[in-house]
């Protein structure tokens, strides 16, 4: 008998939500940096094993919002909760619940959600300090398990998958079994670009920028990509762009090598700047840009 459910993974930002998705579906399907609020979609990742089909949900990191995009991937986050069988909520190995994660366990308790806590990041922390960080979130919340983590890594992630087996149901998937994402593929290229830019310019300006995929032309050996990268000011697009093109076609080189090994085939990549102001506080760029706003009112 076939099983599954839908599994949402909530945390504030860079706690290390994408990097457990991928490392328990062994294929990159979020992007991931050092910088926090990298995720502004839901990402939806499927592990298929046997009769068994886990439907991840990898939400944008749980903030107060300071522009209409920041507001929306809030509340993309917040709905996932009520959308799923169960949560995995992820926070940092040796430090107390916050209000972020207490506002969460709130929503746990009163919808009667079932939850695994992950406490990711245990190669930063020492066995004492996950001691007491345990015993502080065990003092709010009875979770269904706690799993110590290092994500980057790989450990605990197998524990991970074994805990969130028992919120399985028997019914039929809803994706076929050879699927692990139901991104469109001009979403991912847009955001393994945006990927390449939060890791290559500084904290500032890549929360600033969106990516929009212009033209794509799927030629069976070859995939032609025009994409463009907006920014909110001028002297953002020279960064961007670099001393005689070199930072924009780092960030192309990166975004295409990645491309190509999630395709399977060879990319051509072309990249172009452009400058939007307040982009990410007007509704019809948000939308230009993939953001399906209307859908969280």
């Amino acid at each position: 008998m076939k099983r599954t459910a839908f599994i949402s993974i909530v945390g504030r930002p860079n706690v290390g939500k994408s990097t457990l998705l991928n490392t328990m579906l062994g294929e990159k399907v979020a992007i991931v940096s050092n910088k926090p609020q990298t995720t502004r979609n839901r990402i939806t990742g499927i592990l298929t094993r046997g009769e068994d089909q886990f439907v991840f949900l990898d939400t944008p990191g749980l903030h107060k919002p300071r522009t209409k995009l920041g507001d929306y991937m809030v509340k993309s986050a917040e709905m996932s909760i009520g959308d799923c069988d169960a949560v995995i909520l992820i926070a940092a190995a040796g430090h107390a619940p916050g209000n972020i994660e207490l506002s969460v366990i709130e929503r746990l308790r009163t919808e009667n959600i079932p939850s695994i806590l992950v406490l990711n990041k245990t190669d930063l922390s020492d066995p004492a300090a996950i001691a007491e960080t345990i015993a502080a979130y065990a003092a709010v919340h009875e979770f269904d398990a706690v799993v110590p983590t290092c994500a980057l890594k790989g450990r605990g992630v197998a524990d991970v998958i074994d805990e969130a087996s028992k919120f399985l149901r028997e019914e039929e998937w809803f994706f076929p079994g050879d699927e692990v994402t139901d991104q469109s593929e001009r979403l991912y290229a847009a955001e393994v670009i945006r990927e390449k830019m939060l890791r290559l310019l500084s904290r500032e300006i890549p929360h600033g920028t969106g990516v929009s995929i212009e033209e794509w032309h799927d030629e069976d050996t070859l995939i032609r990509i025009r994409a463009d990268i907006y920014c909110e000011k001028a002297s953002h697009k020279g960064i961007i762009i670099g001393k005689d093109g070199e930072m924009l076609k780092k960030i192309g080189t990166y975004a295409r090598e990645d491309l190509e090994r999630f395709f399977g085939v060879k990319v051509f990549l072309e990249l172009w700047v452009k400058v939007k102001e307040g982009w990410r506080d007007r509704g019809g760029y948000l939308r230009d840009l993939g953001y399906d706003i209307k859908s969280l009112k």
